[in-house]
């Protein structure tokens, strides 16, 4: 869902562990964050906190937690759309080898290749947005 793990700097989008207490700072709350406390890998109590006193402010049943990013996507789509990212690839260096663009090609390969080791390992990569036509499936214009 996009958050990240800290155990020092607790801010919306993060989320830290101890022990049997994980600690959620949803990225759509400002003032409360969310602790869920285990009994071995059953949820034991669920409550809503002060992420910087770590109080308690009330007690929930149950908890709606946003992902991070609004990119979040199925993973079976989310490789589709590497193996088409990757073609596409392959055609632009090819594009720019036989325009003797020899810089344009490496630059292109360097850049798309970081993006994809990112997609691959995070779900997620800066500048997503330039890669949402692979990722929802739709057809180059």
């Amino acid at each position: 869902m996009q958050y990240t793990r800290n155990e020092i700097d607790f801010k919306r989008g993060t989320f830290r562990a101890k022990g049997d207490i994980l600690e959620i700072y949803p990225s759509d709350q400002n003032e409360k964050a969310i602790r869920v406390e285990f009994w071995g890998d059953e949820i034991e109590k669920v409550s809503e906190i002060n992420p910087l006193t770590g109080k308690t402010l009330g007690l929930r049943q149950h908890v709606m937690i946003f992902p991070n990013s609004h990119y979040v996507t199925q993973t079976d789509k989310m490789e589709r759309a590497l193996c088409t990212i990757e073609e596409e690839l392959k055609e632009r260096i090819d594009y720019f080898k036989g325009n003797n663009k020899l810089i344009e090609a490496q630059r292109i390969d360097e850049r798309t290749n970081f993006d994809l080791e990112m997609l691959k390992e995070t779900g997620f990569c800066q500048g997503i947005e330039n890669y949402s036509r692979h990722i929802s499936g739709r057809e180059p214009r």
